[in-house]
């Protein structure tokens, strides 16, 4: 592992050039740099001896159609960390909500001459659409129920610095399948780096073709925890379901949640991880949230790492292709 935070790849690496909109196909040569970097980052955050001339003199814009108080903060406070200039843009206060188009704002940001676009959306492939129209690197922080690269590359390094490797470990991604961009990024990061990965849920939450990715499936808590490395919850997100997929969340907790009985079908010292917010009484009890097994603050812990590592990396890609 390179522990200088200068090191990066002869050529830079994500399969979409100067921008990070999915993992999908991202091969684990492209992937690796991310994490070494994060961590050179996650050190020197401990030690409060971050550079904060890298960034200097560069803008980023947070562009978020949807509510996100922890991406967008952990985003904002890795550029700041960095010495950049950022500005949030909140859609309920900005012309998009009186009617402007993506393309129209693709145009304003142009105008603005912005060097690094984080953005979330609703809809699937909106931050692929103003990658095509801006001259700024674009950061895809979740759009729809398609990726969310960032929150797969900060669970990695967190599973990566308790294990030394991803290769080999069995990690149970359980729940909402179905409307999580966190499970698809993290299967698509987890099979390249060569672990195996299970999905576990009720199959009205299961996507029919969700092995085609290389998952293997479970419907029920007790077949998918059975001697697991990484238990990885996911959030219900009631506001994306047609109603009827699942009962009450008294009876989702009842067949799906983790507690500790579930648990200790893991291998011993799992790690309990969630992408927040959490839920608890629904897909998680506390007593598992808030055991030693958690690792849910390290989690947050790294996203910092990661997004500082991907904004430097992004503010350079122009130098390394």
């Amino acid at each position: 592992m390179n522990d200088s935070p200068r090191a990066a790849p002869s050529r830079f690496f994500t399969q979409h050039g100067r921008h990070l909109l999915g993992l999908q196909g991202m091969h684990p040569t492209r992937i690796t740099p991310f994490l070494d970097l994060a961590e050179s980052y996650a050190l020197m955050n401990r030690s409060r001896q971050t550079p904060r001339d890298r960034l200097r003199g560069r803008t980023v814009i947070n562009l978020f159609f949807e509510d996100s108080t922890r991406t967008r903060t952990s985003f904002e406070l890795a550029a700041k960390r960095l010495g950049a200039d950022v500005v949030n843009m909140t859609v309920a206060t900005s012309s998009v909500n009186k009617g402007e188009t993506l393309l129209d704002t693709a145009a304003t940001l142009n105008a603005m001459r912005t060097d690094l676009l984080v953005v979330r959306h609703s809809q699937s492939g909106a931050p692929a659409l103003l990658a095509r129209k801006v001259e700024a690197s674009v950061i895809n922080a979740g759009d729809g129920t398609h990726e969310h690269p960032t929150q797969a590359l900060l669970d990695a390094l967190t599973i990566r610095r308790h294990f030394g490797t991803l290769h080999g470990l069995t990690v149970a991604i359980c729940g909402d399948v179905s409307h999580s961009r966190v499970a698809r990024s993290n299967i698509h990061l987890l099979t390249a780096m060569g672990a195996k990965v299970r999905v576990v849920g009720p199959p009205t939450l299961i996507p029919g073709a969700i092995g085609a990715l290389g998952v293997d499936i479970h419907y029920t808590m007790e077949d998918g925890l059975r001697d697991a490395d990484v238990v990885m919850m996911l959030r219900m997100q009631r506001e994306r379901m047609n109603g009827g997929q699942v009962p009450s969340p008294r009876e989702y907790f009842r067949f799906y949640g983790l507690d500790l009985k579930r648990l200790a079908l893991a291998r011993p010292g799992a790690l309990v991880m969630h992408p927040g917010p959490m839920n608890r009484g629904v897909e998680i009890e506390s007593r598992v949230a808030d055991s030693d097994q958690s690792v849910i603050r390290e989690q947050v812990e790294m996203g910092v790492a990661v997004r500082m590592a991907v904004l430097d990396l992004l503010s350079r890609a122009g130098d390394l292709t």
